[in-house]
């Protein structure tokens, strides 16, 4: 998955957080956002087909950046972006990982609407981590990355099937990176690689959104979603608007309004802090701050994937691009 390292912040920077105004999130621009009205409903999210694309990336193999099943699913995620999206956009470049060692990294990004000036970024790592250096039996084991990787892609490209059927009316970019996980747990900037590219060399020259998504281990059994504190530093209104409609359509027990003092070093700080989008993260939280037991071990597998967990995620994605994207 994309944390890296666990930020857990004392009551200040939780109060800070709470009452965020950073400039990306100014009340202008809040006020500017309401003036649009969306009054269309949210299609279906399928949670089968959102299961078998978690269930395609993994069938790849450990998509581990310089092997075959990197270079193979790549082409995988190029093909069903191309059949869903207005309009593809493919980064190939090579990063450095620790160790020193070059590797390929593929970013792939579909957008929605391009003219529309109005635009929410979905961002989801699509590679594993090299190994298992949380399994308590073989740190040097490789990983499925079935939740970790594979279910927030599976959602971005479930969400991007149902804008291909029906047009949601706003601009959405999906931002697929590549190289998020092969980071080293001393240096935090070691990790989403793909994404510090991406935000450097945006996929269209001074590129924008109002605000992002990020998605990144919303697949597990058991799986719920509490918020993130650097989330609530850099994009506490978008994100507050996502737990609306996640408890307006039924998925409290999901999304619940806790605050639990973890944080984590995922794709949303390098959007939030080099892109400058105001970008939140969701992504699965034990209530001890810890990430889920499966997390960068072995079991990290088909067998944790759980379809009212995509669903819950999925619909409510589809909720906010469909009804209420800007209701904040």
């Amino acid at each position: 998955m994309s944390i890296k390292r666990w930020l857990l912040f004392g009551l200040m920077a939780t109060l800070a957080a709470c009452n965020n105004h950073s400039p990306n999130s100014s009340s202008s621009e809040s006020e500017s956002n309401k003036e649009s009205t969306f009054t269309q409903t949210a299609p279906n999210f399928n949670a089968d087909s959102a299961y078998n694309f978690v269930a395609r990336q993994v069938a790849f193999g450990p998509r581990i950046p310089g092997t075959k099943a990197q270079a193979d699913c790549a082409a995988w995620l190029i093909e069903k972006m191309q059949e869903f999206a207005d309009t593809v956009y493919i980064q190939n470049t090579d990063v450095v990982v620790p160790g020193g060692k070059r590797v390929p990294c593929t970013n792939i990004i579909g957008s929605f609407n391009p003219a529309s000036k109005q635009r929410i970024l979905l961002v989801a790592h699509w590679d594993t981590r090299p190994f298992a250096d949380e399994d308590p039996e073989n740190k040097k084991a490789l990983i499925d990355g079935a939740d970790d990787g594979g279910s927030g892609v599976a959602v971005a490209l479930e969400a991007a099937r149902q804008m291909k059927l029906k047009n949601p009316g706003i601009g959405v970019d999906i931002l697929l990176n590549d190289v998020e996980d092969y980071g080293d747990p001393g240096d935090e900037d070691s990790y989403c690689l793909g994404t510090q590219y991406w935000a450097r060399n945006p996929h269209i020259p001074g590129y924008k959104a109002t605000y992002g998504i990020g998605l990144d281990m919303v697949g597990a059994m058991g799986s719920r979603f509490f918020m993130e504190t650097i989330s609530r530093q850099y994009a506490n209104r978008p994100m507050n608007n996502f737990w609306n409609a996640a408890n307006k359509i039924g998925y409290s027990d999901y999304f619940p309004y806790d605050n639990i003092g973890a944080g984590t070093t995922d794709d949303h700080v390098y959007v939030n802090t080099i892109a400058k989008i105001p970008t939140f993260d969701v992504i699965a939280f034990q209530q001890n701050a810890d990430f889920m037991p499966h997390w960068h071990t072995q079991k990290d597998n088909m067998d944790i994937i759980d379809k009212n967990t995509l669903k819950a995620v999925g619909q409510t994605l589809l909720e906010v691009l469909y009804v209420q994207p800007f209701s904040y």
